[in-house]
């Protein structure tokens, strides 16, 4: 599995002072109550340092303070214009992180990406069972959508599989994304490639750019939430910084998204490449 320790980018590149510096050095260790407080210092003695703010922004993000971050966007917004669409992008990330955390809980449902597969249901009538207590019940619907889910054939890079899901079981043969302003499910039988870089900057250790071609043949461009959407509450700072996964006693992962195959595994940040073959499942 890749270990992203946080190398800084486009962001480092542009990042002044000591502080700042001390900043990344502790993001580096991977200790982020301390990074936090060195950069919230040098912030106040820049309260109009865009950069810092960005900086912040990011930082805040890995933590999942949400509130906090979305409020830096803010701040960045009205201290340079340019970064503006970097603002809107990132801020209905951050929007769609509250809606992802309704629909693992059973309280929301999705939007569903591409055609629409019957064995969705029974994924989301899961949750809710799994909400209510009844876990045995959500497994027993579980299984029934993995058995009714095509399973299609393809490659990582040069790798071939016969079949790829989400180590997650709750979501199995199913990617989640965040695509024009919007968390959605996008079921795998629905997509027909995905390109992506290795992280470049910290917010990409919470929302991987990606490029996606859909079966039907459209492109697009996505979010890929990169760490399991019990990792701020449940997960080790190592954990948030998309370093390791990890499983909890409850079986659910924490971390770094991680892909399964017939032929083995692969973290969300080794990937470059995914290809589906054609299908009409």
């Amino acid at each position: 599995m890749a270990d992203p320790s946080f190398a800084s980018g486009r962001l480092g590149s542009r990042l002044q002072g000591s502080i700042a510096m001390i900043a990344e050095e502790l993001l580096r260790a991977g200790r982020l109550d301390d990074a936090l407080k060195a950069l919230q210092e040098q912030v106040r003695s820049q309260p109009s340092n865009a950069t810092l703010r960005i900086f912040l922004f990011q930082l805040l993000a890995v933590m999942g303070q949400w509130a906090r971050a979305q409020n830096q966007l803010k701040v960045v917004g009205e201290l340079d214009a340019s970064a503006l669409p970097m603002v809107q992008t990132y801020s209905t990330a951050i929007d769609c992180e509250a809606l992802r955390r309704e629909v693992f809980a059973g309280r929301l449902t999705p939007v569903i990406l591409g055609q629409p597969a019957e064995w969705i249901a029974p994924l989301l009538q899961a949750l809710s069972l799994d909400a209510e207590g009844h876990g045995e019940a959500a497994q027993a619907l579980r299984e029934q959508a993995f058995d009714a889910a095509p399973a299609v054939p393809g490659r990582i890079g040069e790798a071939p599989f016969a079949w790829l899901a989400d180590a997650d079981t709750r979501l199995g043969p199913v990617l989640e994304v965040i695509f024009n302003g919007r968390y959605a499910w996008l079921p795998m039988s629905n997509l027909r490639s995905l390109k992506v870089e290795a992280p470049s900057d910290l917010r990409d250790l919470v929302w991987l750019p990606a490029e996606l071609t859909l079966a039907n043949g459209g492109a697009t461009v996505a979010l890929l939430p990169a760490r399991y959407a019990e990792t701020v509450e449940h997960g080790d700072d190592a954990a948030r910084l998309g370093r390791k996964t990890e499983w909890l006693d409850s079986g659910l992962p924490v971390g770094q998204r991680l892909f399964v195959t017939d032929a083995g595994e692969t973290a969300l940040f080794d990937l470059r490449e995914l290809d589906f073959e054609p299908t009409d499942a």
